[in-house]
């Protein structure tokens, strides 16, 4: 029979790990030297606080309303397409921030207000809101 020596397979069961330690070590002392430098700083040039202004007033918004008959009312003053196109150029020149709220009755032609938004087209204003009602 033959003996097997238990001294050969013993010197396998015990690694040495003291170079992977030394590796870790050198590895993470890198790491700390090293990330200082990567971290980006941005530069930002912030607004001094400035005294406030008064508030400007709130502009004027012109309102036309289309009721169910289809009659055409700009600032509750009844008027007709054309007389309406007139009017909504003459104050685009007087004032070209003009706004204007368009609001149709809910049994108005629908033509009849595209009318008017095709007015509000020609005269060249763009600020237009389109007024609606919640349905109950």
């Amino acid at each position: 029979m033959k003996k097997i020596s238990k001294s050969h397979h013993s010197s396998l069961n015990e690694l040495n790990i003291t170079p992977l330690l030394d590796l870790a070590f050198v590895l993470l002392v890198i790491f700390i030297i090293t990330t200082p430098q990567l971290s980006n700083d941005l530069e930002m040039n912030l607004p001094s606080p400035r005294k406030e202004k008064a508030p400007s007033p709130p502009p004027k918004i012109n309102r036309i309303a289309v009721d169910a008959a289809g009659q055409i009312f700009l600032n509750d003053q009844p008027m007709a397409l054309p007389a309406l196109k007139q009017t909504l150029v003459t104050m685009k020149s007087a004032d070209p921030d003009t706004t204007v709220v368009v609001r149709g009755a809910a049994d108005v032609d629908y033509q009849k207000v595209i009318g008017v938004l095709d007015a509000l087209q020609l005269a060249d204003i763009t600020k237009v809101g389109l007024a609606t009602e919640t349905v109950r």
